[in-house]
C-alpha cells in the first residue's frame, strides 16, 4: 500500500468511525473519578513572555483520559480550576482557556475537537508572575457540562498526610530544579533552604543547655526567684478576691485548675489572693509567692485584665513546676496598649470551634484585640439580620452560574455546597464569641472590607434584588443594591476581579452599610459588649466608578475626581460611625488618600505597606495624624507566609519568601528602619532603610497585630500550622522590648549588618526564649492547637551525622532510605542519605521529612541541584 492509499483508508476509518458518545451523569462521573491530571512547574524565568508581558512562569497541566471511558467529543464537558496567579494564554491543540472571573477559569474543548480513550494531553499555561511552592496550586478542579450535575475531580482533591497531618496536593509534581524554579530573576539572592543551612543557623542561635528556671511568655518586666519554700497547690486553694468579679477571672482560673490547682475551696493554710491597685498600670499586675507573701500568692493588679494575666503567667509557671510553686516574684505591664490578631475567615471559613480555640490562645499570650475579617469578594460570614441572602448566598460557593444559590468556586473551593471552606456564623455564634472573648479581656474587632473586596455582598444583593423583582417588590429590592447597572466602567482588582466594588455614588450603598452595622451593634448589645471599634477595610480599591452615571452626577455637584471617591466612602461612613461612638479603623493604604480634617479624631490606621520602602514613613505619616497607629508589617506578621523559602512550605510569597519564628522574635515594631539591620528584604539582599518621615515628639506607635489571611488556609489545622509558633514571638515583642532593641532615633537609617543592633545580645534574648519555648509547645500538644513543628537542621561529616532542631529537646528521629526510625540522640555513624524529621513530645505529629546526603560516599543528591533535598 502507497503512502496516499495509507492516507486515504485513515480518511475513511476517520469519517466512519463511531461518534463519542452523548455524555450522561454516569459517564462524567467516572471521568471526574478516574482522569488523570498532573501540574507541573516549569520555569519561574522563562526567556520571553507571551504578549510582552513583563514577568511570568511556566507551568504544564496534564490530563489522561482513561481508557474505558470512551472518547469525548468538544461540548461534552468543560474543565474549571483555580490560578492565583492571572493566566495570560495557554498553549494546546485541543483546548481553549477562558478566563471566568477572580482565580477561576476554565478550559473547554476547541470546536471539532475529541479527546480519545487512553491519551494523554497537555496545555501549556503561561501566567502572571511567579510560582515557588508546590502547596501553591487550588485543589479540587472539577468538569462540568452544562446539563449535568458537575463533579470534583478525584485525582485534584487535597489529602490529609497521616504523619503531619496536613493537606497534601498529589496532582502537583514536585519542584526540585532550583535552577529554573527557585527565583524568578537573576538578581534574587534567595536559595532554597536546605538541611545543611538549618543545622548552621540553628547552630548559630543556640546557647548554653541549661534549664530554664522561669519559663513564662510573654517575658515579664522584671522577674525574681527569692529564697523560701515551695508552695504546693495541688491539693487545691483558697481564692479571696478585693474588688475584683470572678465571671472576669474565670477562663484564667480553668487555665490553673489545668495546671494543677485541684480547686478554690481549700482551707486556710494556701491562699490565692486577687486585689485592685488603680496605681498600678491599665493591664498590669504584680505577682508574689512565698515568705513575702505570708505562704499565699497575691495579685494586685490595675483592671480585670490586669489579674487575669496574673493568673496566666501563674499558671504556666505551675504547669512547668509540676504544681510545686518555689517563690516568685514578678512586675509586669504591657509595652503596647493594642495586641492584635486578625484572623480572615471569609477568603476560606474556619470553625466557630476553632476561634473559640483561638481566644483562650490569645488570652494565655496576653493578646488583647480580635481583628475578624468576616467579609471580602470570595465570602460574608455573619448573618446579618435583615439581609439573609448575605449569608444564604454569599457565605456559600459551588458551581452555579446565576449566583442565585452561592458565589462562583474560587480558591480551590470546588463545585459543591458542602465543603468546610463554606459556612458562616450565625447570630448566636457570634455573641457566643463575643461573649468569650470578653471574658478573656479580648475586644474582637468586626471587618467587612469596602469599597473594594465586597464582591460576596454585591452578589447577594443582586441575588436579593432578582428575588424580590420576581415577587414584584421593586422598591424593597432596589432598597440595599450596591451596583447600578448604568455603569459602563471596566477594572480588574488586585485579585482580578471585574465586579467586585461598590458603588460610592449610591444611597443605597449607605443604606446597605447603614444595616450591616445597626445590626452589628445589636449583636454586640445582645452580648453585653458595646461595639468600640469598626474595620471598613478600604484597602486595594480598583479604579471604579469611571463610568457611573452616579458617581458623574455626584463629581459635577462636590468637584471630586474618580480617584477621590473611595477616601469619600471612607469619610461619610467614618462619620457616621463617630456619629454611633464607633471608632473607625481601616487599612494605611486606603487611609492614605483621605482628608484628615474630614476625619474623626479617633481613627486606627493598621500599617500594612512594605518595611523595607514605604513602610515606616507611613506608620509615622498616620501616627503624627494622632491616628492609633498599629503596625502589621507584612514582611513580618503576615502569618499566611511561607515559614522558609522551599518548594514544600506554604503560603502566600508575595511579601517574603520566608518568615520564621526568629525573624518575628528579632523584630522591632516601633523602630521600622531599624529592622533592615538585621533582615533582608524579598530578594535576600541587604536593604538600606532611612527614616525620611520621622516620628513627631509626643506621638507613638500604639500597637502590633499579627494577620492570618486565608486564601491558602483551608482547614483549621492549617490555621493553627501557619499562626503557631509564630504568633508566640510576636506576642513576645508585643509585650516585652528586648533589651537589645535600640531607643527610636528620628531621621536614623540602617542597613543590613551595621552594627546598631547588637546581635549578641539579641541571640541571647533569643536562646532565652527559645528555652521556655519546650513548656509552652508542651502545652499546645494538650489543647491540640496543630504548630508548626521546623524539619531538623542536619549535615554529614565524615561518616558521621549531626543534628539540631529549633527549640531545645525537640525529639528527631532519622532512617535510611525506606528503613525505620530511630530516636536521633547524638552524632551517629551512617552510609548513604539519611531522612530526618521532628515529632511533637507527644509523639503525635511530625514536621515533613528532609534528606541530608553523605558526601563522602560521593552521592549526589536525588532530584536537585543541591546537597540537601525535601521529600514531597
Amino acid at each position: 500500500m502507497n503512502r496516499l492509499s495509507i492516507i486515504l483508508a485513515a480518511a475513511s476509518l476517520a469519517l466512519n468511525a463511531p461518534a463519542a458518545a452523548a455524555p450522561t451523569q454516569a459517564r462524567l462521573d467516572r471521568l471526574a473519578d478516574e482522569l488523570g491530571v498532573r501540574l507541573g512547574i516549569v520555569d519561574n524565568r522563562p526567556a520571553t513572555c507571551p504578549g510582552g508581558a513583563g514577568g511570568c512562569f511556566l507551568s504544564v497541566l496534564t490530563l489522561h483520559i482513561p481508557a474505558r471511558s470512551g472518547d469525548f467529543a468538544a461540548g461534552d464537558f468543560r474543565l474549571y480550576f483555580s490560578s492565583v496567579s492571572p493566566l495570560i494564554s495557554a498553549d494546546s491543540t485541543e483546548f481553549a482557556l477562558q478566563p471566568i472571573n477572580g482565580d477561576l477559569n476554565m478550559l473547554e474543548m476547541k470546536p471539532g475537537t475529541t479527546l480519545r480513550a487512553g491519551t494523554t494531553y497537555t496545555v501549556r499555561l503561561w501566567s502572571q508572575g511567579h510560582f515557588f511552592s508546590a502547596y501553591y496550586p487550588m485543589p479540587n478542579m472539577y468538569l462540568d457540562s452544562g446539563t449535568l450535575a458537575p463533579r470534583t475531580i478525584a485525582a485534584t482533591r487535597p489529602v490529609i498526610d497521616r504523619e503531619t497531618g496536613l493537606e497534601r496536593l498529589p496532582f502537583v509534581a514536585p519542584m526540585t530544579d532550583e535552577a529554573h524554579l527557585g527565583t524568578a530573576s537573576a538578581g534574587d539572592a534567595t536559595r532554597w533552604l536546605t538541611p545543611e543551612q538549618s543545622f548552621a543557623e540553628f547552630a548559630r542561635r543556640a546557647g548554653p543547655a541549661t534549664k530554664a528556671d522561669v519559663v513564662i511568655l510573654p517575658t515579664p518586666r522584671l522577674v525574681s526567684r527569692p529564697a523560701g519554700r515551695a508552695l504546693d497547690l495541688r491539693r487545691g486553694v483558697r481564692l479571696i478576691l478585693q474588688d475584683m468579679a470572678r465571671s472576669a477571672l474565670e477562663p484564667a482560673l480553668a487555665d490553673l485548675r489545668r495546671a494543677g490547682v485541684a480547686g478554690f475551696a481549700g482551707g486556710p493554710e494556701l491562699r490565692i489572693r486577687i486585689s485592685r491597685d488603680s496605681g498600678i498600670a491599665p493591664e498590669g499586675y504584680r505577682l508574689s509567692t512565698g515568705s513575702a507573701s505570708r505562704g499565699a500568692v497575691t495579685i494586685v493588679a490595675g483592671d480585670a485584665a490586669g489579674a487575669s494575666y496574673g493568673l496566666r503567667s501563674l499558671a504556666q509557671q505551675l504547669a512547668y513546676e509540676h504544681g510545686r510553686l518555689r517563690p516568685l516574684v514578678i512586675d509586669d505591664a504591657p509595652r503596647f496598649p493594642f495586641r492584635g490578631l486578625h484572623v480572615d475567615v471569609a477568603r476560606n471559613f474556619h470553625s466557630k470551634q476553632e476561634l473559640l480555640k483561638l481566644l483562650e490562645q490569645m488570652s494565655v499570650l496576653k493578646l488583647n484585640k480580635l481583628h475578624l475579617h468576616l467579609g471580602d469578594d470570595e465570602g460574608w460570614r455573619l448573618e446579618i439580620g435583615p439581609l439573609s441572602e448575605l449569608t444564604q448566598v454569599g457565605a456559600f460557593r459551588c458551581h452555579d452560574p446565576t449566583e442565585t444559590r452561592c458565589l462562583l468556586p474560587q480558591l480551590g473551593a470546588g463545585p459543591d455546597l458542602a465543603t468546610a471552606v463554606n459556612g458562616y456564623l450565625s447570630q448566636a455564634d457570634y455573641v457566643e464569641l463575643l461573649k468569650a472573648a470578653n471574658a478573656r479581656q479580648i475586644e474582637v474587632i468586626p471587618s467587612f472590607d469596602m469599597p473594594g473586596h465586597s464582591r460576596a455582598a454585591i452578589r447577594s444583593m443582586e441575588a436579593r434584588y432578582r428575588r424580590l423583582m420576581a415577587a414584584g417588590q421593586q422598591r424593597e429590592a432596589e432598597l440595599y443594591r450596591l451596583v447600578e447597572p448604568a455603569d459602563t466602567t471596566q477594572y480588574r482588582s488586585v485579585q482580578n476581579y471585574s465586579d467586585n466594588t461598590l458603588n460610592v455614588c449610591l444611597p443605597s450603598t449607605y443604606r446597605f452599610v447603614e444595616a450591616v452595622v445597626a445590626d452589628v451593634v445589636r449583636l454586640h448589645e445582645l452580648a453585653g459588649v458595646p461595639l468600640k471599634t469598626y474595620h471598613v477595610g478600604a484597602d486595594e480599591t480598583a479604579g471604579a466608578w469611571t463610568g457611573s452615571p452616579a458617581c458623574q452626577r455626584l463629581m459635577r455637584s462636590n468637584g471630586r475626581k474618580p480617584e477621590q471617591l473611595g477616601a469619600m466612602f471612607i469619610e461619610r461612613v467614618a462619620a457616621r460611625l463617630a456619629e454611633r461612638g464607633i471608632e473607625v479603623a481601616g487599612w494605611s493604604d486606603g487611609l492614605n488618600h483621605v482628608a484628615v480634617d474630614r476625619m474623626p479624631g479617633a481613627v486606627q490606621s493598621n500599617i500594612w505597606s512594605d518595611l523595607f520602602t514605604s513602610g515606616p514613613a507611613e506608620a509615622h505619616r498616620h501616627a503624627n495624624r494622632g491616628w492609633r497607629t498599629v503596625i502589621s508589617i507584612p514582611n513580618i506578621v503576615y502569618f499566611d507566609v511561607p515559614y522558609a523559602a522551599h518548594p514544600l512550605e506554604r503560603g502566600y510569597d508575595w511579601p517574603t519568601r520566608g518568615t520564621d519564628t526568629f525573624k518575628v522574635f528579632s523584630f522591632m515594631p516601633d523602630n521600622l528602619a531599624a529592622n533592615a539591620s538585621v533582615m533582608k528584604d524579598i530578594e535576600n539582599k541587604a536593604t538600606k532603610v532611612a527614616d525620611d518621615q520621622p516620628l513627631q515628639p509626643g506621638r507613638r506607635i500604639e500597637g502590633l497585630q499579627g494577620q492570618l489571611w486565608s486564601e491558602t488556609v483551608r482547614s483549621d489545622a492549617l490555621a493553627d500550622y501557619m499562626l503557631f509558633p509564630r504568633l508566640i514571638a510576636m506576642a513576645e515583642r508585643a509585650w516585652h522590648r528586648g533589651a537589645w532593641e535600640p531607643q527610636y532615633r528620628a531621621g536614623r537609617a540602617y542597613a543590613y549588618g551595621d552594627g546598631q543592633i547588637d546581635a549578641g545580645a539579641l541571640l541571647t534574648d533569643w536562646w532565652s526564649f527559645a528555652r521556655r519555648m519546650t513548656a509552652h509547645l508542651s502545652q499546645l500538644d494538650k489543647s491540640a492547637v496543630a504548630y508548626r513543628l521546623a524539619p531538623p537542621g542536619a549535615r554529614i561529616v565524615g561518616g558521621t551525622l549531626e543534628a539540631n532542631s529549633e527549640f531545645p529537646d525537640q525529639p528527631i528521629e532519622y532512617r535510611k532510605r525506606g528503613g525505620s526510625w530511630v530516636r536521633y540522640t547524638g552524632p551517629v555513624s551512617v552510609s548513604g542519605s539519611v531522612e530526618l524529621r521532628t515529632r511533637t513530645a507527644d509523639g503525635l505529629r511530625a514536621s515533613r521529612t528532609v534528606t541530608v546526603v553523605n558526601r563522602s560516599a560521593g552521592q549526589v543528591a536525588s532530584g536537585s541541584p543541591r546537597a540537601g533535598s525535601n521529600r514531597m
